[in-house]
């Protein structure tokens, strides 16, 4: 090989180092297979359900017929809906991101969208009660339980006095009483709702049933499940500060707190939330134990 070869195999050899799609013919080691995303879809981004798409089903408990749809696959995931709310009413992406990992059960109380009601006296317990007679109706012992505003709420009177269905529990936009000096303005909201004729006969009982609870505040210490609190800093309905009272009640118990966020955040950050639950959902709160 005389200089001139010499000197122009080196500069291919630096002409393949530097390239990305190099100079060999050896196969590379494959790799993971990777889906184009469809029109409009970025990659990575979490895949919401339809509520349109999705059936609704219905279970008889307690005298009446509750509608619900299920999403997902995993461990089972009941979510409590909040006052004046149904269960078209909950952000697709926050549930799509939930039923990723678990099988989400989203259903109607009583009266309320698909579900159907009777002459019972409305309460939080009975409402708590359908919610503990709805897991077993599902084929199920117990399940993780999210409430939200009003349902969590039911989600306190739930786990108080059916600890046994159960598991983990998010309560979410939190209060332990509608007639606490922070929670003011969301007591005069639900008292008008109850007071105008004009409101649909499901959120008026829903209101009534508000207005009758006489709080969880003594049996919050008494609850032994792994619970995580959600607020937004700027819930002006379920203030932080009560949050933080129920937390301090609650021996173990996470706080979570998102900057910025109003009253039922996972409407506005959906992902966050979403992963949040998830995070706690799959966290083993008792390592030291094993």
């Amino acid at each position: 090989m005389n200089k001139t070869q010499f000197l122009i195999l080196v500069i291919a050899v630096m002409v393949c180092l530097l390239t990305t799609a190099g100079c060999t013919n050896t196969p590379s080691t494959p790799g993971p297979l990777v889906t184009s995303p469809s029109a409009g879809q970025a990659v990575g981004q979490p895949q919401p359900v339809s509520f349109n798409a999705t059936p609704v089903q219905y279970a008889h408990v307690n005298g009446v017929t509750l509608g619900y749809r299920e999403f997902g696959s995993g461990e089972p995931l009941l979510m409590l809906q909040g006052f004046g709310n149904t269960i078209d009413d909950w952000n697709e992406t926050f549930i799509g991101i939930l039923a990723s990992k678990y099988h989400v059960y989203a259903y109607d109380h009583r009266g309320m969208g698909f579900s159907s009601d009777n002459n019972a006296t409305p309460t939080i317990a009975l409402y708590s009660d359908d919610a503990a007679a709805l897991i077993p109706a599902l084929g199920y012992d117990s399940m993780h339980v999210y409430g939200v505003s009003m349902g969590s709420s039911i989600s306190q009177q739930l786990v108080i006095d059916h600890p046994e269905r159960v598991r983990k529990l998010v309560l979410d936009s939190v209060t332990y009483d509608i007639r606490l000096p922070e929670t003011r303005l969301l007591f005069g909201i639900i008292e008008s709702e109850a007071l105008n004729a004009s409101t649909p006969e499901g959120v008026r009982r829903e209101a009534q049933a508000n207005l009758a609870w006489n709080g969880s505040y003594d049996g919050l210490s008494g609850i032994q499940k792994d619970v995580m609190l959600v607020v937004g800093t700027e819930d002006v309905l379920t203030p932080q500060a009560v949050a933080v009272r129920i937390a301090g009640q609650i021996n173990g118990s996470w706080l979570v707190r998102f900057k910025g966020l109003p009253h039922v955040g996972s409407h506005y950050a959906p992902v966050e939330y979403g992963e949040n639950a998830l995070d706690f959902l799959s966290m083993d709160e008792s390592p030291l134990s094993k």
